[in-house]
């Protein structure tokens, strides 16, 4: 069996500029740090970015949104990043807000397969094109997109050389929904170890929907 683990910079040749790039973590917990920065250094631009916030202004995802490489922003929040606010005052960032619920949701349908999901019109506001809404279960519903992304870059505590992957406590969070809903998921992890000696009942992400590993902390080669 071929080994996933590679350096960090092989792993960002596949974010190019335009790239509609998916993360996990939340604030700085479960956030792939030496990715973002790696893809920072790489200098490509016009992002479209989906997770769930928008990072510090110079940690984490917000350092590319504060060096002026993403173009557009999906995600729940972003009253972390004040820099994310104001180009979006200055139209410099375009940024579609959504319920977390609704989100984790929504790329959850799209790691299945599923092309939209059915919410509360209410609720949220990014309806499915062409599609109108009606009713369902007493409320007004509408159809929203599942979300997808061309890379997905997840933090996760161990993996086995295989990309079966295992989280820590709460930075759990989105990871595991992003590993699915990306067509290149890249994990960067704290420890790596030979294929089958992680404990099965612990794997969280199994290896199939990881195609590369980073170590955190430079021993990835």
């Amino acid at each position: 069996m071929l080994s996933k683990l590679v350096t960090h910079e092989q792993a960002v040749e596949h974010v190019l500029d335009g790239t509609r790039l998916m993360y996990g973590g939340f604030g700085t917990i479960g956030s792939p740090a030496l990715l973002i920065d790696s893809i920072l250094h790489k200098g490509v631009q016009s992002l479209t970015l989906i997770g769930i916030d928008a990072g510090y202004p110079e940690i984490g995802i917000g350092k590319l949104i504060s060096h002026g490489r993403v173009r557009r922003l999906i995600t729940t929040h972003i009253g972390s990043n004040p820099e994310a606010g104001q180009q979006m005052l200055d139209g410099m960032l375009e940024v579609t807000f959504c319920p977390q619920g609704i989100f984790a949701e929504k790329i959850r349908a799209g790691g299945v397969g599923i092309p939209g999901i059915v919410v509360d019109a209410h609720v949220s506001g990014e309806r499915m094109e062409g599609a109108e809404p009606f009713a369902f279960a007493g409320r007004t519903c509408q159809i929203e997109a599942a979300l997808t992304a061309e890379v997905g870059i997840v933090y996760a505590k161990q993996a086995d050389t295989y990309g079966n992957l295992i989280y820590d406590k709460a930075a759990r969070n989105l990871n595991p929904l992003v590993a699915m809903a990306a067509d290149i998921t890249i994990a960067e992890v704290e420890e790596i170890v030979p294929a089958g000696e992680l404990d099965p009942d612990k794997i969280v992400t199994p290896g199939i929907f990881v195609d590369y590993i980073v170590v955190r902390g430079g021993g990835n080669s």
